[in-house]
């Protein structure tokens, strides 16, 4: 019997023409850091970070300065935006009034039950979704203050308040997420709520993950755990540098655990005593070459003789090398023999041609 996958479990909600949850694939999104209020810096980083592979990005609205310009960059964007919002539940109405697809508010700095209620009022006239942000960092204090829970348990709870509430008042087209940067406690966290609540879709992210050494490690731990349990509906690698570097990552865990593929996967060796050509360079820049390429094709560049056939003959493309020289091989088929000067020449061409 086929295993049911939790994440086809969830309702499928609509952030403009992106859906997440049910049977939608996994989204890829992340964030800007430019100030808001600059519109075409935004701006071209939004566009940066949809070429990069992002499905919708996030853009905070700090200040009722940057209304206009937020405004704009919805009109603008070539992909759904939704409005982080912290603290002002003004800021909120105002951001699904001037075109956000959705909205993240914080329970833990939003307000009042009244402040909510309102909110959630404005995005069901507009058509606007909304994302239940809760954060390790920012829970409300009567949650905060439990002894009795474990920070899993603490986050569990104030997400079963906040969908509790929204669904009392009929709104329905919500997304959840619930972060920390400690990796065991988001897998404690997300298994929990994928149990308590198997109908909401969820947002996974390791917040504050680190640089991108750290935090690229933290995140394909975490959400690659959590994914491959089929836990997740939509994912952001959050990371201490320019977010552009984020899809990349999120892309690379979804494609090494075969849910959603984008470009090519490169299978290349670690190297050792046998390889008899400057292997690591070569591997380097065909890594580099493949960013621009698309194709969801296998690509091996392998060292020595012992896996190397077998590894390139079962890729769509590929070189098995031996002293001085490769073999290119298209779909197990040797094609021909390369000097190691013409390699990644030889293999880009070989690629185009797919």
């Amino acid at each position: 019997m086929e295993q049911v996958v939790p994440r086809t479990l969830t309702r499928k909600v609509h952030v403009g023409d992106v859906a997440i949850g049910g049977d939608a694939p996994v989204v890829v999104q992340s964030m800007t850091c430019t100030p808001t209020s600059d519109t075409e810096a935004t701006l071209a980083q939004v566009r940066a970070l949809a070429d990069a592979g992002c499905d919708i990005v996030r853009v905070t609205l700090p200040d009722k300065d940057a209304i206009d310009s937020f405004a704009r960059i919805c009109a603008l964007s070539p992909v759904p935006i939704v409005a982080d919002i912290h603290f002002d539940y003004r800021l909120a109405i105002a951001a699904v009034r001037a075109g956000a697809a959705k909205l993240r508010i914080n329970p833990g700095n939003i307000g009042s039950w009244e402040r909510v209620d309102a909110v959630i009022d404005a995005a069901g006239e507009r058509g606007a979704a909304i994302r239940i942000g809760v954060n390790a960092g920012s829970l409300e204090q009567d949650i905060a203050e439990r002894d009795d829970l474990t920070l899993p348990q603490k986050l569990v709870a104030s997400s079963l308040r906040f969908v509790d509430h929204f669904e009392q008042r009929g709104f329905r087209d919500i997304v959840l997420s619930a972060k920390a940067h400690s990796v065991p406690t988001t897998i404690d966290t997300y298994r929990a709520l994928s149990r308590e609540l198997p109908d909401i879709p969820l947002h996974l992210g390791v917040t504050e993950a680190g640089t991108v050494r750290q935090g690229t490690i933290k995140s394909s731990v975490g959400l690659g755990v959590l994914l491959a349990e089929g836990i997740g509906n939509t994912l952001r690698v959050s990371l201490t540098a320019d977010p552009v570097e984020e899809p990349p990552v999120a892309w690379g865990i979804l494609e090494c655990l075969g849910i959603r593929r984008r470009g090519p996967e490169l299978v290349s060796c670690p190297t050792c005593g046998r390889t008899q050509v400057n292997l690591i360079p070569i591997a380097q820049e065909v890594e580099r070459r493949l960013q621009n390429v698309t194709k969801p094709i296998s690509v091996a560049v392998m060292g020595c003789v012992v896996n190397g056939p077998g590894e390139a003959s079962d890729a769509d493309v590929g070189v098995a090398c031996g002293r001085g020289s490769a073999l290119l091989f298209r779909h197990g088929e040797v094609i021909r023999k390369i000097d190691e000067d013409h390699i990644v020449d030889e293999l880009m061409r070989e690629i185009e041609s797919l």
